[in-house]
């Protein structure tokens, strides 16, 4: 699935963000049928949007999660909100943090970059979209 796409170094050859391999790489692998003009939206995201604040590939799957789950808005039915939150708990118990700064001085190396910062939120990602039945696979 996603975490696959990634770890194959999807997005590298194009020099993507995270926020941007989360994106791109989910519209693939689960068909959210996003046009390549959409998925300009996730450029701002990438290095916690800009400032080292929240990483930008969980930014970016809250991103996916919105576009599987919600049918016209967030407060229809309460349920990207908790999605969200099951999200960044998960991550956060895997990886101890969720902001760009901390993530990259534990786990950023020059060869590698962020990449396993990416991979683990694709995984998690991956396990809420199986695990909430949000795309046939």
């Amino acid at each position: 699935m996603l975490k696959d796409l990634i770890a194959d170094n999807f997005g590298e050859a194009q020099d993507l963000n995270c926020a941007e391999k989360i994106l791109y790489g989910a519209n693939k692998v689960y068909r959210l049928g996003l046009p390549d003009e959409s998925l300009k939206i996730a450029a701002g995201f990438g290095g916690g949007m800009g400032i080292e604040n929240v990483c930008g590939a969980l930014t970016a799957s809250i991103m996916v999660l919105s576009k599987l789950a919600v049918v016209s808005h967030a407060h229809e039915n309460g349920r990207i909100k908790q999605l969200a939150q099951d999200f960044f708990t998960a991550y956060q118990h895997e990886m101890s943090n969720i902001d760009c700064t901390t993530l990259k001085k534990n786990y950023r190396n020059d060869e590698e970059k962020c990449k396993h910062v990416i991979m683990k939120a694709a995984e998690i990602l991956d396990k809420l979209v199986t695990k909430e039945k949000l795309v046939k696979i």
